[in-house]
């Protein structure tokens, strides 16, 4: 009898944080180090928004290497849970 998965293959859960921008559809789908840590300091900034202009940079894992958001942009955050192997 064959087994579905080998033991090399076990499905594995990562978080990462979407930053919903005004004007756009998709979010930005950011992996780092720790999401949680980066999703409160973005909720903390969202919180404190003022008139004045804020550049956030953050350097980040993945397809997105490195970005930079205008804080006054930011319209909603997100932790997402995903599996991959």
């Amino acid at each position: 009898m064959s087994q579905p998965f080998s033991q090399g293959n076990q499905i594995k859960k990562r978080l990462s944080v979407l930053v919903f921008l005004k004007g756009t559809t998709a979010p930005l789908v950011l992996y780092v180090d720790n999401p949680i840590e980066l999703y409160e300091e973005l909720n903390q900034i969202l919180k404190l928004n003022s008139n004045t202009p804020k550049l956030i940079e953050k350097n980040t894992l993945g397809p997105i290497k490195k970005v930079s958001i205008q804080a006054a942009q930011i319209c909603a955050l997100a932790l997402q849970e995903e599996q991959f192997m």
